[in-house]
């Protein structure tokens, strides 16, 4: 028995939910099909599939095992991608997820110059800010700002997310403008709710050197960066947001800055990927293209970025911001 054939046409069953559907595409007669999928089940003395005349489902081993599949069966095609693509380019599909605003504003409108430098490659973009399973959903690279938690996905810092506290004019002249951190206690937000949890995340503000948490009172909650901004911008409470997206609308005076004094901590902005992408040229390709993009965005990238926020307008935005950033590239390198 071929196994590596058995998991190729057990995977191809399951997609298609039909063993017709497998065997035409696979090019195999129905009945082939049906005797690998019988003979894997007797090899491994368990029943992978519940059949009846109008469906298929995956019992709970077969859906375990079908897990172990496409890892074991994207390994195989990475690993021979990996030689077969090193002399003609990355090629194939590319499945991509990032935060909705840094794909809208930041990769989308430069993408065309990706396709330019490898145009054998098709692009799949998720944009949102839901949390992905990446070995779940088939995702080959994803962007993802924050610190990670430890797990089996490989990490590339490319970037540095700067914040700003904003209200629009209209909710500072109806409620006042807070002159320090603890008048905040009476004013309401526009709160941003994880996706994951359903938890509202707190404000921050580095002072002094520390990084102080402050919980904000809110009659809005959302989980999207442009529902966020829309709500700010109405005059729905204050945000503390991402810089590059708030910019446009402070330069405007449809948003003003806030306590500019006192920065939000910055939070680092990661590639990160399965372990088994590691020689994935199309990967690779990605990964240094969207870190070139990033370094040469003045809101997203080094030490360009900190010298702009620290100097918005020709004023001091934080004074302490520089120190926090320091630390940050210190502990990395000290990896």
């Amino acid at each position: 028995m071929d196994r590596f054939q058995a998991m190729q046409v057990f995977t191809r069953v399951v997609d298609a939910n039909s063993f017709s559907r497998a065997a035409d595409s696979l090019g195999l007669p129905r009945a082939t099909v049906t005797n690998i999928i019988q003979n894997l089940e007797r090899l491994l003395q368990v029943r992978l599939l519940n059949r009846s005349t109008r469906r298929l489902s995956l019992t709970q081993d077969g859906a375990a095992y079908y897990e172990r599949c496409v890892a074991i069966l994207a390994d195989v095609e990475e690993t021979e991608s990996s030689f077969r693509d090193a002399a003609s380019g990355p090629r194939g599909r590319l499945r991509i997820d990032v935060p909705a605003s840094l794909g809208r504003l930041v990769l989308i409108p430069r993408l065309c110059d990706f396709h330019t430098r490898y145009p054998e490659l098709e692009i799949a973009i998720g944009m949102t800010d839901r949390p992905v399973d990446m070995v779940r959903e088939a995702v080959d690279c994803a962007l993802r700002v924050g610190h990670l938690p430890d797990s089996s996905l490989v990490a590339r810092r490319i970037g540095t997310f700067f914040l700003v506290t904003c209200a629009a004019p209209s909710y500072l002249e109806r409620h006042g403008e807070p002159r320090t951190i603890a008048e905040l206690a009476n004013h309401s937000a526009v709160n941003y709710f994880s996706s994951l949890n359903g938890r509202t995340l707190d404000w921050d503000f580095v002072v002094d050197g520390h990084v102080t948490e402050v919980k904000m009172k809110g009659v809005v909650s959302v989980n999207d960066g442009d529902a966020y901004l829309a709500c700010a911008l109405q005059g729905f409470g204050m945000v503390q947001m991402p810089r590059f997206m708030a910019l446009p609308h402070l330069e405007s005076g449809a948003l003003r800055e806030v306590l500019p004094q006192w920065s939000p901590a910055p939070m680092p902005i990661s590639a990160v990927y399965p372990a088994n992408r590691h020689l994935s040229p199309k990967v690779r390709a990605f990964v240094d293209w969207v870190a070139e993009l990033f370094a040469a965005c003045p809101l997203l990238g080094g030490t360009a970025a900190v010298d702009y926020c620290c100097s918005y307008e020709g004023k001091p935005a934080g004074n302490t911001l520089r120190s926090v950033v320091e630390q940050h590239n210190l502990a990395e390198s000290a990896l």
